[in-house]
């Protein structure tokens, strides 16, 4: 039985479409993983920050409460 041209230039067509599809998602879950990786280095670099900012805010308040500590003692009209 000959083989039928039409089924082969469909089925090629077919084979086209869906590589192109294919090579199509493969770009974009690239894409979307470069941008993944980008977001945890950000957050990453927050955590950072936030910790330094949370270590900063304790040496500040120790701070306070030492100056607190040392003006408790003191009459209000004594400068």
């Amino acid at each position: 039985m000959p083989e039928d041209p039409v089924a082969h230039s469909e089925l090629a067509a077919l084979t086209r479409r869906f590589e192109e599809v294919a090579e199509k998602h493969d770009r974009e879950f690239g894409i979307i993983k470069s941008d993944l990786t980008a977001v945890r280095l950000q957050i990453g670099n927050l955590d950072q920050k936030v910790e330094a900012l949370g270590e900063k805010m304790d040496q500040n308040q120790a701070r306070i409460i030492e100056l607190l500590t040392q003006l408790a003692g003191r009459r209000p009209d004594a400068g």
